[in-house]
């Protein structure tokens, strides 16, 4: 097949002829259709996120749908056929935390960076072994094998294009708002950072019926981005102080709840500041590595809450069969979410884009 492989950081993303093996027992074979261009990858490949935890060379790629071509013998919820979201965090549904019904922070599915659950890398050119993305998914190629609980059968009708989006950005921001902070009707609502993410953030707090939704982006582009998806309000933080005009839009108080969907440990900070007394703020986006946040010992008076959230605190084979219901309403805007969509050999194009802040969502067709 073929795959793009980024083998130093800060260089483009060659498109080489490799191969994959599997699917083991427990695995499934998916011919990728789309996978989106999303920041985590870039931090990877502009060396943000570095060290042992991302060996190089590699095959990035985490959000991501397809068809399923092939599935293990001892595979029972899929079948080949299916259309499918794929999960960068599989489960193995027997630890404490899936059995407490937080699979996302399964304890049971960990293996050394780079490498499948059974310890193994499955991608090659010719001698030349290759890295995987986070456990065991690489979806910048053709075909991805994962494990059985990371591939989510959906309904035939949904574009695999708008799929793939509900494998990482979507699930990431709606479940920020619905899962992780659990925002009740009416509060107000701040997000720093309207990308693919962040755009979803804003649209998890318009299903929550947050009454105030304020946008914050250093990009004017951006932030009609959040109008379009229901921002009710918008700061461009390179004119403006944004935590002052969060107090002011909301009685010298602060926010109810702020969200971080970008990582910088500025932002984050910037979050606890624009949060009122009891408040949460809300770390969603992914730091670079080493990276801390200074939060001030007067947290104990205010009362105020830092929550990390890792991939909206998600159950995937609840949550993307709530997305796609959310989407077939109508109460998910995603097709306008989709500023363009790439052809493999196009992917640097794709990341191009979105490091300049182009796009609301890059889309990749390997196999179209």
């Amino acid at each position: 097949m073929r795959g793009a492989v980024l083998y130093e950081a800060n260089t483009p993303l060659q498109i080489e002829d490799v191969s994959v093996d599997g699917p083991r027992d427990d695995e499934v074979l998916v011919r990728v259709a789309a996978t989106g261009a999303c920041h985590s990858d870039y931090h990877v490949m502009d060396g943000t996120w570095h060290g042992p935890g991302y060996p190089l060379p590699i095959i990035l790629g985490h959000e991501a749908a397809g068809v399923v071509e092939k599935v293990g013998s001892s595979v029972r919820t899929t079948r080949p056929g299916d259309h499918v979201i794929l999960s960068f965090a599989p489960n193995c549904g027997r630890c404490r935390m899936c059995t407490i019904g937080r699979p996302n922070l399964c304890t049971g599915m960990v293996s050394p960076p780079g490498r499948f659950q059974d310890g193994t890398r499955r991608h090659r050119k010719g001698d030349m072994e290759i890295n995987c993305f986070g456990r065991g998914m690489s979806s910048f190629a053709e075909y991805s094998v994962v494990h059985e609980s990371a591939a989510i059968p959906i309904s035939k009708e949904v574009p695999l294009t708008v799929a793939a989006l509900m494998g990482c950005a979507v699930m990431t921001g709606v479940g920020a708002v619905l899962n992780t902070a659990a925002v009740e009707p009416g509060s107000t609502v701040a997000v720093f950072a309207t990308g693919g993410v962040g755009l979803n953030v804003v649209q998890g707090a318009v299903l929550a019926n947050a009454s105030r939704i304020i946008a914050v982006d250093l990009l004017d582009n951006k932030l009609d981005y959040a109008s379009s998806f229901g921002a009710t309000h918008t700061i461009n933080a390179s004119r403006q102080n944004a935590v002052e005009q969060i107090r002011e839009l909301t009685d010298g108080l602060g926010v109810d709840y702020a969200f971080d969907a970008i990582g910088d440990a500025r932002v984050s900070r910037a979050c606890y500041d624009a949060v009122r007394r009891g408040g949460t703020a809300v770390v969603v986006g992914m730091a670079p590595t080493g990276t801390e946040i200074p939060i001030p010992a007067t947290i104990a008076g205010e009362e105020k809450v830092v929550k990390g959230c890792f991939y909206g605190s998600t159950r995937p084979a609840v949550d993307f069969k709530r997305l796609v219901d959310f989407y077939q309403r109508g109460a998910l805007k995603l097709d306008g979410m989709i500023t363009r969509t790439y052809s493999l050999e196009s992917i640097n194009d794709a990341f191009d884009a979105l490091s300049r802040g182009e796009n609301a969502r890059g889309v990749i067709t390997p196999t179209n």
